[in-house]
């Protein structure tokens, strides 16, 4: 079976159910596992890659409104790359080629391939497309053996959370310009983890906040993990969090409580490591309950 994939959250997934190898295709921003890295790219950004997150905010808005997309999807080289399965997904615009440009570039192909469109917003949504993907290739079984090794790591976290005697509120940024509080799976992960999430709301949509309603919030843990960026690239942007007025004034700031994770690697792809974010997360939170994890940050 040949497999192209759409976004990097399913290209974890294929490999995590051990059909690595059978990759012929992938999205631009796919690099995990490193076996992908030389694989042909079938999309491409057309947003400013150096730009500022206010200037990519501002270019997401303005492409949304006039209809234009975001990805270009390579169709002459999806029709080369002759797929039997083709994972994508209808979560976000923003996130990866629409779904119907992929729909319209699919039914031009002979065959046509299997489409599997994920569309999660909680763990157990997570962990259902991966056996759906599995069982689209034909290998349900591993499918399961994935997923049960996935939710026994993600017991363990919940049996440890469960008798911290105190849960710090928790507020996890996704965006700095303008701030964005991070939805979907990312407070479930928070409330696992022995927090509670001050704005964001289990399976729904991340949205724009306020910086008058962060500061009301007043978190005690601030975890930024900016969607689509690295350690360093999330810390160039941090000036613009420490110039709010009222910053330095955060029960987060004064206790030294505020954490730069990478958000592109392990929170914002809802795919395997979604767990190693929530270890991670665990541990940060309650250091005294949890076995130490690294996000790649501090």
């Amino acid at each position: 079976m040949r497999i192209v994939s759409l976004l990097p959250s399913a290209t974890e997934i294929v490999h995590a159910v051990g059909l690595g190898d059978r990759l012929v295709g992938v999205s631009h921003e796919c690099d995990h596992p490193a076996a992908v890295v030389g694989l042909p790219r079938v999309t491409r950004s057309l947003l400013p890659a150096a730009a500022t997150s206010g200037a990519i905010d501002v270019a997401v808005r303005e492409r949304a409104r006039e209809g234009r997309s975001l990805y270009a999807l390579d169709g002459d080289l999806l029709a080369r790359l002759r797929p039997d399965l083709v994972v994508t997904q209808a979560l976000c615009d923003v996130c990866a080629v629409a779904e119907g440009e992929v729909a319209a570039a699919i039914a031009g192909l002979p065959g046509p391939p299997r489409v599997v469109t994920l569309a999660p917003h909680r763990l157990a949504d997570v962990l259902a497309g991966m056996q759906a993907v599995a069982a689209a290739a034909d290998v349900a079984e591993a499918g399961r053996t994935a997923v049960a090794a996935l939710q026994r790591r993600i017991d363990a976290v919940a049996r440890r959370s469960a008798g911290v005697a105190a849960r710090p509120r928790v507020m996890l940024l996704e965006w700095l310009d303008p701030p964005f509080t991070a939805g979907h799976w990312a407070p479930e992960i928070v409330r696992l983890a022995g927090g509670d999430e001050v704005l964001g709301r289990e399976g729904e949509r991340s949205r724009a906040v306020a910086w008058d309603g962060v500061r009301a919030a007043d978190p005690e843990v601030l975890v930024v993990a900016c969607c689509g960026f690295d350690v360093a690239r999330t810390r160039a942007e941090l000036p613009l969090l420490e110039a709010r007025p009222g910053y330095r004034d955060l029960a987060c700031t004064r206790a030294g409580r505020v954490h730069v994770v990478d958000g592109n690697a392990f929170f914002s792809r809802p795919g395997p490591r979604l767990v190693d974010a929530l270890e991670a997360l665990a541990w940060l939170l309650h250091p005294d309950v949890h076995p130490p994890v690294s996000a790649a940050g501090g």
